[in-house]
């Protein structure tokens, strides 16, 4: 796998695909109140990428993970969350299990919050501790990681 984008859309887009394919083992809902759920879900998460990146573009800083953070962004969603954007990717996850019916697919949503926890959260914080010091600090300690704790 040298050389295959470790990024986190393309985390959450695997975790996808397995909760579709656990559709063909497991007991499939067919009732239209979830599925209007999970689509107003997966909506409401891709409102919430689309409001954080427009925060990364006014800031003019990368929204790439592994690049360093040119500013420490406090707007927006990031008022609320310091990671918006896997927030939403969870809410995602979430509404696309209801949509397709797989509600085991949601017992898939916490292993790809610990996944993106260790793989780019906590050493995406550090570069901001790194890049702002006591500014990020402050951050870090009144803003919620992932808005529930």
């Amino acid at each position: 796998m040298k050389g295959f984008p470790d990024l986190p859309p393309i985390w959450m887009a695997g975790f996808g695909a397995a909760q579709w394919l656990l559709g063909y083992a497991t007991p499939v809902s067919s009732d239209p109140a979830v599925r209007w759920l999970g689509g107003l879900t997966v909506l409401l998460g891709l409102v919430l990428v689309f409001w954080a990146a427009r925060q990364f573009m006014r800031h003019k800083t990368p929204i790439e993970p592994h690049h360093e953070p040119k500013t420490l962004i406090e707007t927006g969603p990031f008022k609320f969350t310091r990671n918006p954007i896997y927030v939403a990717m969870v809410v995602i996850l979430v509404g696309w299990t209801l949509w397709i019916g797989v509600v085991v697919g949601l017992l898939l949503v916490p292993l790809f919050r610990w996944i993106i926890n260790v793989r780019f959260v906590q050493i995406e914080e550090a570069a901001l501790r790194r890049q702002f010091g006591p500014a990020a600090d402050a951050y870090i300690d009144r803003t919620q990681r992932w808005v529930l704790r």
